[in-house]
């Protein structure tokens, strides 16, 4: 029998030398990519929070690095992110064998991050511009809600806060009137108008000051000085209460007391499979080429309101406007078209019936409005019958539920009485009246085009694949479908690690795939040779002195570079 021989056990053996973390983390090891990034940031607003004097701090580059690189691998819990960084070689490697405590990486998150974390996002994205992966020139957006951490059953609702706030004003008003009988010397009549007269907890706290100096002059009974009491102690605490309820509601119809920031809102993930609603934020999203490129916390459930503040963002990061906006047709409203065609952003933004559109059944519909021949040089539409509608009045304003206003144009057709299509054509009483948003039609006529076009058919097809998936990646892969903080400010810091830390994955398996693993604000091969496979794989040349990569073609990506030097 052959003599076994094991590996040698060198755990208590002393070296002369220490041992170098850099000859333990692979070429391709993601941390690298991630080190290199960070390291290129300008942190210098996040420095200047950091009062000095006293004992040292970590430095906040190094505490960024361990937050994005936790974000990077799925771990968002802070005593976590302090086990991780004591336990794996990587995190001592990165965070140059530092190890804060959960407490210092969660105030990190929560307080220095606060208002920081756009400009580093910002950052990365333009870094990743630089190196022509994302040209910045089209954007692809959708929204997805994501949970608040707030109690689910904690809830506020503007509609109950109103019902319970007016009956207590008129309750208030009531008591007033009795005692105002019974010290005045002139009686009141009871007016119902009085009664619905809103009344503040300012005023109520005046009055009862007035009442209780008109009490110790005057005789009063014991029923009086109750009253006056019990709307001191009872009334004015609730009215105060239901103030501050309204004041934190502002145009919202619901939040949260444990996070007053969330908005209760129906979600896709229905633990109790009741449509129950849960305390959460409307996330939107902007990518290309899969990376996020933009990004927006919302407190409304709808998409359609919180485009306009998204695209807005997008230009006060970048200082320009997209090209070319890509959405889904929850978007698609005149008020969003209309500041697309203000910012010369072309447009390829559904609207709700553009798919119904094509079908031959809604092209047979003649009580559709869109179905009917429009005259231009007389004004009037052309009803089925032939006859010709005409513009009645002048044009009338409009206001929708989000507060923007327009004007619509009615057309009536003269006479439809024995009409033998009237049924199939509408069911008004007396001739048939049509409300027109010329606007909107001239938007939807120009989206259209957009949309049926070679390039529109190309960019419909990819946005599926873009913010969709994104949206995948973060919620199911990454299992981040809940926020770890309370508050507008700090859910921003959370969404924006996740980003960078979305950016930066794409960015190592790009790299992976094309066998570049030196990053440095330029896309490098880490090999000194002539690398050429041609297909949708790979085409790169590489010169002998000076690693320039030429020309960059995966099966998603387009890369151009300039070339400086050749072979």
């Amino acid at each position: 029998m052959k003599k076994i021989v094991f590996k040698q056990d060198n755990q208590s053996q002393t070296t002369l030398f220490p041992i170098s973390f850099e000859a333990l983390i692979p070429a391709d090891h993601p941390v690298r990519v991630l080190n290199r990034v960070i390291d290129k940031l300008d942190i210098n607003d996040i420095v200047s929070t950091y009062k000095g004097g006293g004992a040292s701090s970590y430095h906040p580059r190094i505490l960024l690095k361990i937050l994005v690189y936790s974000y990077l691998n799925n771990t968002y819990s802070s005593r976590k992110i302090e086990k991780a960084n004591t336990e794996s070689i990587y995190y001592h490697w990165l965070s140059g064998a530092n190890f804060p405590d959960h407490h210092t990486i969660n105030n990190f998150r929560g307080a220095r991050l606060k208002g920081k974390i756009d400009n580093i996002f910002t950052q990365v994205v333009i870094l990743l511009n630089q190196s022509n992966v994302v040209a910045l020139e089209e954007v692809f957006t959708d929204g997805t809600k994501l949970e608040s951490f707030a109690n689910r059953y904690t809830f506020v609702w503007k509609g109950s806060i109103e019902k319970n706030k007016e009956k207590l004003e008129k309750k208030i008003k009531l008591v007033l009137k009795d005692i105002e009988e019974e010290i005045a010397q002139e009686e009141q009549s009871e007016d119902t108008n009085e009664l619905s007269t809103p009344i503040n907890s300012q005023e109520l706290d005046q009055k009862i000051a007035q009442l209780n100096q008109t009490l110790k002059q005057k005789g009063v009974s014991k029923k009086t000085i109750s009253q006056v009491n019990k709307l001191t102690k009872e009334a004015l605490p609730k009215l105060k209460e239901y103030e501050k309820h309204m004041k934190e509601l502002g145009e919202r119809n619901s939040y949260s007391k444990t996070d007053h920031d969330a908005t209760f809102m129906r979600m896709k993930e229905d633990h109790m499979k009741n449509g129950q609603l849960k305390p959460a934020y409307n996330v939107q999203l902007s990518t290309e080429n899969n990376f996020i490129t933009n990004y927006s916390i919302h407190q409304r459930p709808g998409d359609t309101a919180t485009y306009k503040e998204h695209m807005e963002s997008y230009e006060k990061k970048y200082g320009h406007y997209p090209n070319r906006a890509i959405a889904d047709a929850g978007y698609g409203s005149l008020e969003n078209y209309e500041f697309l065609d203000q910012n010369q952003i072309e447009s390829y933004v559904k609207y709700n019936y553009f798919h119904k559109e094509q079908s031959k059944k809604f092209k047979s519909d003649i009580s559709r409005i869109e179905n009917l021949y429009y005259n231009a040089e007389q004004d009037c539409y052309i009803c089925p019958m032939g006859q010709n509608m005409l513009p009645i009045g002048c044009p009338q304003k409009r206001k929708s539920d989000l507060g923007y206003q327009y004007e619509v144009v009615i057309y009536q057709a003269y006479n439809c009485s024995n009409c033998p299509l009237r049924g199939a054509c509408h069911k008004q009483c007396g001739n048939r009246k049509i409300e027109v948003n010329k606007q909107l039609i001239k938007y939807k006529q120009q989206t259209k085009e957009n949309l049926l076009s070679e390039k529109g058919r190309e960019l419909r097809g990819r946005r599926c694949s873009e913010v969709e998936q994104t949206f995948g990646q973060i919620k199911w892969n990454k299992k981040f479908n809940r926020f770890l903080l309370r508050g507008l400010p700090k859910v921003s810091v959370e969404i924006g690690i996740i980003a960078i830390a979305h950016n930066l994955q794409k960015l190592v398996k790009l790299l992976n795939e094309s066998k570049l693993y030196g990053f440095s604000g330029n896309i490098r091969p880490s090999i000194d040779s002539i690398i050429c496979k041609y297909g949708n794989l790979l085409t790169i040349l590489v010169s002998k002195n000076q690693l320039t990569p030429i020309l960059l073609i995966t099966k998603k990506h387009y890369f151009k570079f300039d070339v400086k030097k050749a072979a």
